[in-house]
């Protein structure tokens, strides 16, 4: 196994070239061979940087598994490392960096515990996805230029057919979570919506086995997501 060394510091990146020589910058679009890689920790060491470990990462390609340690360097402003915007889209950059900066971007999620006038909370069995033949709360990934409110709205409707208003002040929880040393980062946004009078689920086919209320206590044994626990649990105190 490889083990490589991810320093970011403000979106600029280390890269090296392939004899270890950084900091080298990344050109958006060019085409060519491979000329330029993450550093190993001797090739940092000899440029007198130092760094603290945040996470390490197994990233699998193919049949090979590479070991990243992800850290923060402790140096002011890298001027001349590489934008991490410019890094992805220059195919003369090992394809382990590109991947890493993938790995560092979040994947928002929003979800909504809605509760009726029982104080009861809507949960849907999922067909497909993650937590597939499992009960979670209403949501999803937020899509691009969207706001978590906006894509709360937006999967309710979307998994359970019916249109719900919420707004900001209705925020329950925000919770970051990394579930595996693959190092995916999920940052979930969780709303309440209480439901005044009779709601009638019409659960999109493809996606939703089923929806049903589940009282908070029923619905923490059910919840498969750490991220619903987690939200149920806030609601509750």
């Amino acid at each position: 196994m490889t083990q490589s060394l991810y320093l970011e510091h403000d979106g600029k990146v280390l890269l090296v070239d392939l004899d270890g020589k950084g900091p080298q910058k990344a050109v958006m679009g060019r085409n060519g061979d491979v000329s330029l890689r993450l550093p190993t920790t001797s090739e940092v060491e000899n440029m007198g940087i130092v760094w603290t470990e945040r996470r390490v990462n197994r990233i699998r390609f193919g049949s090979e598994y590479h070991e990243v340690i992800y850290a923060l360097p402790e140096i002011e402003w890298p001027e001349h490392w590489t934008w991490k915007d410019k890094l992805i889209s220059d195919d003369c950059v090992d394809p382990l960096a590109r991947e890493c900066v993938y790995r560092s971007m979040h994947r928002v999620v929003a979800k909504v515990i809605l509760v009726n006038q029982k104080n009861q909370v809507a949960m849907a069995k999922v067909k497909r996805g993650f937590f597939t033949g499992h009960w979670t709360l209403p949501g999803g990934f937020v899509d691009y230029a969207e706001h978590p409110l906006e894509g709360a709205i937006r999967e309710v409707s979307e998994e359970l057919g019916v249109n719900v208003e919420i707004s900001g002040e209705d925020i329950v929880q925000i919770a970051e979570r990394i579930f595996t040393n693959e190092g995916i980062q999920f940052l979930s946004f969780t709303y309440k919506c209480t439901v005044i009078g009779d709601l009638k689920f019409a659960p999109k086919q493809d996606e939703i086995e089923e929806a049903r209320w589940f009282t908070i206590k029923e619905a923490l044994s059910r919840a498969a997501s750490l991220f619903d626990v987690e939200a149920l649990r806030a609601l509750e105190s």
